[in-house]
């Protein structure tokens, strides 16, 4: 699998710059797939704890590609959930071969998040071949660590919460049970969030604030966060609060 072959440019990389930053400065946060995936968002801008995020670096296994005229489209899997679609222009005015990496590949891209059609994609400014295995277990330790510090605490491998702290803005967060799955930490974040009032969230609110998981993964661990105490029904069975906001 490291030894298959990536068609890269002369610099060693497959990149394409899908749009000029706003700064040179701008910081490049670590992220996993499920992270991106489960990040609120406010119109065009996604958050994550709280936290707004910009440029993002994400490592994973290309499961599949599509070349377009215009871009080429990537399936990038780092087995911490679905593969995240990634979208790389193509610069038109370039006459140079159009070069892509090709499934089976690990890489590394970087770029910003973003909302096409429902679908979230990540619009990459770079995807770099990785010939290192020890580049994926590097990718996973800045995970951690950039989350830390960012928002002063421990996470599970999950990169669920598993001690208490605050979040960037002082407030402080609750903690998230030790144990539980990533989807089933994600079902109990979302639900916390809108544990606001006597109502809570309701299940099609739950539905369009979990996009990326199945109907089947909503309601597996809907029942086990219910079974083991973290959530509670509230007007009707379709309504649902935490039991620890």
């Amino acid at each position: 699998m490291w030894n298959q072959a990536c068609s890269q440019s002369p610099d060693g990389m497959t990149s394409r710059k899908a749009a000029k930053s706003k700064t040179s400065s701008l910081q490049i946060l670590p992220c996993t797939v499920s992270q991106l995936l489960s990040a609120s968002q406010v119109k065009d801008t996604f958050a994550i704890c709280h936290m707004e995020i910009n440029q993002v670096s994400v490592v994973g296994i290309i499961r599949g590609l599509a070349p377009f005229v215009t871009n080429i489209q990537y399936a990038v899997d780092d087995m911490t959930g679905p593969p995240l679609n990634v979208k790389q222009w193509v610069n038109s005015e370039d006459c140079a071969p159009m070069t892509f990496a090709s499934p089976g590949t690990y890489v590394k891209v970087i770029g910003s998040l973003r909302n096409f059609s429902g679908q979230r994609s990540l619009l990459a400014m770079n995807v770099r071949c990785i010939n290192d295995l020890n580049e994926i277990t590097s990718h996973m330790l800045e995970v951690v660590q950039a989350h830390m510090q960012l928002f002063g605490k421990a996470f599970d491998v999950n990169m669920n919460p598993i001690a208490a702290g605050h979040s960037a803005g002082g407030h402080p967060e609750s903690i998230f049970p030790i144990g539980l799955s990533s989807v089933q930490g994600q079902l109990l974040h979302v639900i916390r969030r809108f544990s606001v009032g006597d109502i809570g969230i309701s299940f099609p609110e739950l539905r369009t604030q979990l996009e990326n998981l199945s109907m089947r993964d909503i309601r597996t661990s809907l029942t086990f966060l219910m079974r083991e105490g973290h959530v509670f029904n509230t007007i009707d069975e379709h309504h649902f609060k935490s039991t620890q906001e």
